[in-house]
C-alpha cells in the first residue's frame, strides 16, 4: 500500500515536523531508504517535503541533515532584518495604500524573504527528485501555492508517467517539473511576504483556500496518510472564556493565520474520519443504497504538537532581531498583548526551532506504537527499498 506524507504550512512552527520525522525514522528498521513514496507539502511543509526528497540516503540520515539546518536557523536566514529592509517595504505598502498603482508589477509585503531562496539553493537538491522517480524510491512529490489571479489552490507535482493532472472545485492538480520557484510561492505567507510569479500567474501561500489539504497525496496515489500538523491542539487545553483586553492587530492576525494554516487540515481530517466510519459501519450495498459506494477507507496517523506552540513562542519572542521585535510589538504581539501565533510564525529562531523539534520527537515517541502498527501495514514499501549506491 503506498503511503503518503502530508505537511502542512505555519512558517517556524514547520520545525516541529522536522521532529516528528527524526522519531518516525528512528521507529523504523535504519535501512529504510524511504517510507514515503509520495510527499506532499504546503508552505514551510513544502520546503520540508523538498528537502527530504531532494535529497539520496536512508531516511534516517536524510532527517539528520534536515535536522541540521533546522537547529543553526536564523532569522536572517528566512527574510531581511536590517532597519532599512524593514523600513524599506513598510514604506513600500504604505505607499500602495496611497497609489493603487504602486504595487502593479512589483508584489509589496512588509517583509523581505530573498535571503529564503539563498538557503533553499544551498539545502534542496531537486536532480534527486527526477532520479528517485525513475528508481521507483519516490512515486510522487508535490508543492501546492495559490493563485492570485484564479484564486485556486494549484497543486504543482512530479511523479511517475501513470499520474493525470485533476481538476476540482477551486483545486487542480498541475504535472511540473518542481523549481525553487515553487518553493518561494508555496511559502508566500499573505502580508508578511510578497506574492511569487511563475509563468503568467502571481501565487501566495499554499495555505490559503486549500479546502481539503490531504486530497492531493490521495490524487497522487496514497492508500494511506500521515500527515504532521502544527496546531495547538485545542483537545488538550483549557481555553480561558474571559478577554482581558481588546484583541490586537497581532491577535487578529494570528487568528487569520491559524485559520489558513491550522483549520482546514483539521477540518480535512475530522471528514476524513467521519468517511473511514461510515465505510467501516456499512456493507457494500448499504453504502451503495446511500450513494456514498464510492467512498473508500484510508488509514491514517495525525500527529500535532501535545503543548501550545504559542506558549513555547512567548519564551523567545526577545530573541528575535530588534527591528523585528519592534515590528511585532507595533502590532501588538507582546505576552500581555496576545498575538504570540504572529510571531510564531517569524521565530526562525533556533532556540525556538530546537524546543519545536524536541517536542515533536517526544510526541512522535509517545505514538510509537500507533507508528508502528501503522507502518506494519505497509511492508511492501519498507522492504522492498531500491538499491543505492
Amino acid at each position: 500500500m503506498t503511503t503518503g506524507l502530508v505537511l502542512s504550512g505555519g512558517g517556524a512552527r514547520a520545525a516541529y515536523q522536522v521532529g516528528v520525522l527524526k522519531g518516525v525514522s528512528e521507529i523504523l528498521p535504519k535501512q529504510v531508504y524511504n517510507p514515503f513514496p509520495v510527499i506532499c507539502g504546503t508552505s514551510a511543509g513544502a520546503i520540508n517535503a523538498l528537502a527530504i526528497a531532494g535529497r539520496s540516503g536512508h531516511f534516517r540520515l536524510r532527517m539528520r541533515k534536515l535536522q541540521t539546518i533546522w537547529q543553526n536557523l536564523k532569522v536572517e536566514d528566512v527574510y531581511r532584518t536590517d532597519v532599512g529592509g524593514v523600513l524599506k517595504n513598510s514604506i513600500k505598502v504604505a505607499l500602495s495604500l496611497l497609489h493603487s498603482g504602486y504595487s502593479i508589477g512589483k508584489p509589496v509585503a512588509l517583509l523581505d524573504n530573498s535571503p529564503l531562496r539563498v538557503l533553499l539553493d544551498s539545502h534542496v537538491r531537486f536532480r534527486h527528485i527526477d532520479e528517485a522517480i525513475a528508481s521507483g524510491e519516490l512515486h510522487a512529490v508535490s508543492v501546492t501555492a495559490m493563485s492570485y489571479n484564479t484564486g485556486q489552490s494549484i497543486t504543482f507535482f512530479q511523479g511517475t508517467h501513470r499520474l493525470d493532472p485533476w481538476t476540482r472545485f477551486r483545486r487542480v492538480g498541475v504535472r511540473e517539473g518542481l523549481t525553487i520557484e515553487h518553493l518561494m510561492a508555496s511559502s508566500a505567507i499573505p502580508f508578511l511576504f510578497p506574492a511569487h510569479k511563475i509563468n503568467s500567474h502571481y501565487y501566495g501561500d499554499g495555505s490559503l483556500r486549500q479546502l481539503k489539504p490531504l486530497s492531493s497525496a490521495l490524487h497522487l496515489g496514497a492508500k494511506r496518510i500521515f500527515v504532521v500538523g502544527v496546531s495547538d491542539n485545542p483537545r488538550h487545553k483549557n481555553p480561558s472564556m474571559t478577554a482581558e483586553h481588546s484583541p490586537s492587530i497581532a491577535q487578529v492576525m494570528g487568528h487569520l493565520f491559524n485559520t489558513a494554516f491550522i483549520d482546514t487540515i483539521e477540518s480535512d481530517l475530522e471528514t476524513l474520519r467521519a468517511i473511514n466510519c461510515a465505510v467501516k459501519n456499512h456493507t457494500d450495498e448499504e453504502r451503495e443504497k446511500l450513494g456514498i459506494g464510492h467512498l473508500k477507507y484510508v488509514d491514517f496517523v495525525s500527529i500535532s504538537p501535545s503543548t501550545p506552540i504559542d506558549q513555547i513562542a512567548l519564551k523567545y519572542l526577545d530573541e528575535l532581531p530588534r527591528s523585528i521585535k519592534f515590528f511585532l510589538r507595533a502590532l501588538g504581539a507582546t505576552p500581555k498583548g496576545g498575538g504570540a501565533s504572529t510571531a510564531s510564525y517569524l521565530l526562525f529562531q533556533k532556540n525556538f526551532c530546537n524546543e519545536l523539534i524536541s517536542l515533536g520527537y517526544r510526541d512522535a515517541l509517545e505514538q510509537a506504537d500507533e507508528i508502528t502498527d501503522f507502518f506494519v501495514g505497509d511492508r511492501e514499501t519498507l522492504e522492498t527499498q531500491p538499491e543505492h549506491p
